[in-house]
Parts: structure tokens; sequence; C-alpha cells
């Protein structure tokens, strides 16, 4: 979806130098696993952890990924125990049933199988080899562990991160259990101990009861919780870990806290302004105090420095000139923008959005005065009347300006587009999802570009094969439905009745 734009636009990760993992000997040896639709189901049940990446061959990111997770493959194979990598044609046509299955929307998506395939989970670790073994040598060992000295809480427990630890008469009974349970599934996210002993964590009082105390470095430092259904605990945990106002600015140590504000599916309110703002205390004040009345009703708060929000500002269609700027963006990716915002206008402009008052914005270019180039430009305000419901059978690319491979697929569609000038049922057009919004509704976008055909009935399915000229006329011819053969389906119908 649109929100995940967005977070690549906002959460750049910091770039980090690769080591040499691999030996000239173990390079010429392939580590990672090849599955297919054949072997997958056999293969991950002899595995009680295995990571399997599915891409497409056309896609720079998996070229980019696949030297890295070899090289991270060749260091795993000798772990103790080995940890194997495996990879997945997900664009193959034999493979589209796999893809399916694990609901695969992007390339590419790396998975993490347990226990013969039982449990499968998202993998959100690194993406460059010495990252890769560090993680995953992490995900194969204890979820959560023991805490039985002080110098244990203070090896494992880091004041700069948030920490879930549970407190336990005894290391048994259901409380227990389901403690491991989600320890297990969120490992890759934060980090677990146990101990029997409350008194050797650094913050809360000593407990009695079985307890899970969550430990961070921002707001109340940290916080207990008391029930151990397994939903219950997770929902928590979540929670807690997002700081009541999430702080986006320049700072690297802010980014753990930005990744989990992002990664939420709750309401998101984000304030940007100039953090030298004459009037930067009653705003960070009086934000603060809207958030608390908002904890825990699905609705997460973030206050932005403008000098590092400038992605965030392009992204919504704003200039710097608008902040102090007030957006909310729910979960459909719906945005609502109250720019010049005064400190005292926040909190009864939320009120007013809680209670359906507030319209949402929506971010369109002009519609294009003349546009009789073969790829028609589509934008937000044009989007219904040119594609949603238009009669005519149209391939629609949803690009950004600066995507280097929606220049280097722009030349092809327009040789597509040519090909299909006398065509009156057929259209080639393109959407710059950059600087226009489309609904969630509509077209679902992970990256660019993406294209999707949409037939003359108004039948929607994505282009997923080659961007290759022949490949997409080939599929245009087979996916499209003109007038007269609906109108024969039709009659057809008729006749059988």
């Amino acid at each position: 979806m649109e929100t995940r734009v967005f977070q690549l636009l906002c959460l750049l990760a910091l770039s980090s130098s690769i080591c040499c993992l691999a030996s000239e000997e173990a390079e010429s040896k392939e580590y990672v696993l090849t599955l297919d639709h054949s072997n997958f189901t056999e293969t991950v049940a002899k595995h009680k952890f295995i990571v399997v990446e599915f891409y497409a061959p056309w896609c720079g990111h998996c070229k980019s990924l696949a030297p890295e997770y070899e090289k991270a493959a060749s260091v795993l194979a000798s772990h103790d125990p080995p940890v194997a990598l495996a990879k997945v044609d997900a664009n193959a046509e034999e493979n589209k049933g796999l893809a399916q299955q694990f609901e695969i929307q992007g390339f590419p998506t790396l998975k993490i199988f347990k226990n013969g395939g039982e449990v499968v989970q998202d993998y959100k670790g690194p993406r460059e080899a010495d990252g890769i073994v560090e993680f995953l040598k992490k995900q194969v060992g204890p979820a959560s562990f023991e805490i039985k000295t002080p110098e244990d809480a203070g090896n494992l427990i880091d004041d700069k991160k948030v920490f879930v630890v549970g407190i336990f008469p005894k290391f048994s009974g259901e409380e227990y259990e389901s403690f491991i349970t989600v320890a297990d599934k969120l490992r890759s996210e934060y980090d677990f101990g146990h101990t029997s002993n409350a008194e050797l964590l650094p913050r809360g009082k000593p407990v009695t009861t079985p307890t899970v105390r969550l430990l961070k470095p921002f707001d109340e430092l940290f916080v207990d919780f008391e029930k151990f259904e397994v939903d219950a605990l997770e929902k928590f945990i979540e929670d807690s870990s997002i700081p009541l106002v999430t702080l986006f600015d320049q700072s690297p140590a802010n980014q753990p806290f930005l990744i989990k504000y992002f990664e939420s599916p709750n309401t998101k309110a984000m304030l940007f302004l100039d953090f030298e703002h004459e009037q930067i205390d009653a705003y960070k004040s009086k934000y603060t105090d809207v958030a608390g009345v908002y904890k825990g009703k699905g609705l997460n708060f973030l206050l932005g420095d403008v000098k590092a929000s400038q992605a965030a500002l392009q992204y919504f269609g704003l200039k710097e000139d608008q902040s102090p700027v007030l957006i909310v963006q729910d979960s459909k990716g719906l945005k609502f923008i109250n720019s010049n915002v005064e400190s005292d206008q926040m909190a009864s402009w939320l009120k007013d959005y809680v209670d359906g008052n507030v319209k949402p914005f929506i971010k369109s270019e002009p519609i294009p005065e003349t546009n009789d180039e073969p790829v028609k430009v589509v934008v937000a305000n044009s989007l219904k009347d040119m594609v949603l419901e238009s009669k005519k059978n149209i391939l629609l690319e949803i690009y950004a300006p600066w995507c280097g491979h929606c220049k280097k697929l722009a030349p092809i569609l327009d040789e597509v587009a040519v090909s299909f000038e006398n065509d009156a049922n057929v259209m080639i057009a393109k959407f710059d999802g950059s600087n226009n919004d489309i609904p969630s509704d509509a077209f679902e976008v992970q990256g660019y570009p993406t294209l999707y055909f949409r037939s003359s009935s108004g039948k929607v399915v994505p282009y997923e094969g080659n961007r290759t000229k022949e490949d997409i006329i080939e599929f245009i011819q087979k996916n499209r439905e003109d007038e007269t053969s609906q109108t024969t389906a039709t009659e057809s119908g008729k006749d059988e009745l």
C-alpha cells in the first residue's frame, strides 16, 4: 500500500561497509538452495529453521541482494546448528501458487520458516551479508535469555533500546509458556529475557506474581503487564514500544522508534515544524498533551523537524512555508491536512477529525491541457474518468520520476503505445505515484514501477511479466475485452436460456 512508499522515503537506513565473509573457495560453491513448486514443501519440512527469498529475475533490488545473500549463506552453513538460506523465483509461472500462498506482494520478500514450515514469519533484518549473519544467528538461539546475575542484566539490557523481560516465580506453567511463545514470535523485533528475581532489573519494583516488564528509553521508562493471553501480550508489547510522541529528526538513535511508528497499523498524526520556531516549546507541550488524550485509542503521534522531513512534506504535496502543519493519515491511506496550524488549534482540529468532520485531502497534479502523446498522462483528479470508469482496455503504469527502473521502462511503453495508436479500445497510460494520491482500494502499490491492466469491463489484474515490448503487447491482447466480444458473450448466454 502507499504508506509503505512513505516509509521508504522517511526511513533511510545508515549505510555501512560490508566485510568479506567468504573465501574464494566458498564463492565458487552455491550455498543458497534453489527451490520451486516441486521441492518447496519437501525441503522446508526437513528444516527446523530456513530462510526463503522470493524474488523476480528482473528486480534490481533482488540483484543487489543476491551476492550478499550468498555470502551470508556460505557463513551460516557452518554455524552450529547450520542455518539454511534458499530462494524461489516467484515470478515464474509455475511458482505463482507459492507466491500467492505466502502473500508475496513485492520483491525481494524474505520469509523465515520454522519447525518444518509450521511457523512462518517475515524476515525484518538487514540486507547485507554480515548483518544477515548476525541477525539469523540470534534467531536460532533461545528466544529469551535467563537473567541470573546483575552482570547478566547489564550485558542484556541496553538503556537505548526496548527490552522485554518476564518475571516468574518458576519457569513453567501457562504464563511462562505464553511469554516464550510471544518472545519467539517477536524475537526479530525485540530483545527478550526472563528472571525469577525482579531486583536484578534496573527499573521497577519487586513483584511476586508473573509479570511482563517492558523497559524503554522514553516516556515512563518501564511499564508492567500481567495478562498472558498471547494476543493481548503481543499487543501490549507493540503499543508500549512506540513513544507517546515519536521524534523525527536527524538522529540515528531515533531510527528504531520511527520504524515501529510507521509499521504500526494505527492511524498516524504527524506535526511538522521548524524546531527553531519561536513557539516550539508551546507546540511540543500542547501536542504532547493531545497525544496523551488519545493514548491507547488507535492514534499514534509523531513530531518532525521540517529540516529532516523534506521527503515527508514532498510525499504529502506540501511546502516548508506551510508549516507548522498537522497531518493525519488513516489505515486506508486517506490524508487530512491542517497547514499553518496554531498550537492552540491542534486539539480542536483533531477532535473534529475523530468526529468525522474533516474532509480528506487528495494530492493531484493539474490535469494536462493537452494529452496527445502515445502514453497518456493520468493524475489523481482524472483517474476516475480516464481509468476507473473508462470503457477502454488500459495498461496503467504507476511510476516515480526519480525511479531508475521507471526510466528504463518508459521508452518500451512508448513503443507499446505506438503499436496501439490506431486501436480505439486500448490505452497505455502513466500515473506519477509520487505526486498524486491513488486510492488504495483501487490499486496496491508496493514500489515503482507498478503496472496494472484494467479491462473494459472493469477487471483489474497486475502485470508481473517481463518488461519487453513483445511480452507486454501479448499480455494486453490476451486480457483485453472488446465491446464486440462482450456483446457476443451476452447474446450467447441469452441463447442458452
